[in-house]
């Protein structure tokens, strides 16, 4: 599998899959989440809410994902997952290799070969953008796949240089 950093937004990118750093309630929200609704279209947010009344009437529990159409995205689906809130209180990097680990499953699921990941808790969940991106590289070099490409697409320049360096200390170790 090769890795692809590209500091943008995830709402342009080309691929089979963009993962969306959704909530619980699959509804929209702020982030990665409102724009990829705001810009897929209401297309998306209607198999969500049928999700919410079918498969999920209590939501989408964090560590999970599911995936829908990417309306009018230019990828083909859309694959929600729920990442964990930060706490200094409680270890939750297990949630959050689950979210990555889901999101592939799901991927694979649907015969995708290219997904763009935004980095999933690291903006108003609070996780420490740092350990975030060492989790999200370790976690998808460690996940068996058939996915071919995956792009973190990161906003912002602390971002991107936080996932070049997981990546770089990723391939000496």
């Amino acid at each position: 599998m090769e890795i692809v950093l590209v500091q943008g937004d995830i709402t342009e990118q080309d691929v089979d899959v963009v993962v969306n750093a959704a909530n619980s309630s699959l509804l929209g929200g702020g982030g990665v989440d409102g724009a990829i609704h705001a810009r897929g279209g209401p297309e998306i947010l209607a198999e969500c809410r049928a999700l919410r009344v079918t498969a999920l009437p209590d939501g989408l529990p964090a560590g999970k994902a599911v995936a829908t159409t990417a309306g009018r995205l230019p990828a083909r689906w859309v694959v929600h997952t729920v990442g964990p809130v930060f706490s200094t209180r409680e270890d939750r990097t297990p949630v959050l290799r689950s979210a990555y680990r889901e999101s592939l499953r799901v991927a694979d699921e649907l015969g995708a070969r290219t997904v763009a990941f935004p980095a999933i808790s690291a903006g108003a969940y609070g996780w420490p953008t740092d350990d975030a991106a060492r989790v999200a590289i370790t976690t998808v070099l460690d996940t068996p796949t058939e996915v071919q490409e995956v792009r973190f697409v990161l906003f912002g320049a602390a971002t991107y240089d936080a996932f070049s360096a997981a990546l770089q200390h990723s391939r000496r170790g």
